[in-house]
């Protein structure tokens, strides 16, 4: 979803700059466009991050020796990250 978020604003802001010849007194359209692509980067940016680190899995190796028998145990764990909310 912010990935979404941030091509929309990319593409308002792409619009606010190069596509409408505007002049308006009390605020300057090319200027609230740049702001508009600089912060849609940065929420392009900030989704890509957070969706690699929700990637990330968790695994664990532990080797034992087991004392009844006297032979060697190895387990495995893999487990994914927990999702967040």
């Amino acid at each position: 979803m912010s990935i979404g978020l941030g091509i929309l604003l990319v593409a308002i802001g792409a619009v606010l700059t190069y596509a409408l010849n505007v002049t308006v007194d009390w605020i300057d359209l090319d200027l609230v466009g740049y702001i508009l692509m600089i912060a849609g980067a940065i929420v392009i940016i900030l989704g890509l991050i957070f969706m690699m680190r929700r990637r990330r899995s968790i695994s664990t190796t532990s080797s034992t020796a087991d004392p009844a028998v006297g032979q060697r145990v190895t387990r495995t764990e893999d487990q994914a990250a927990p999702p967040e909310v």
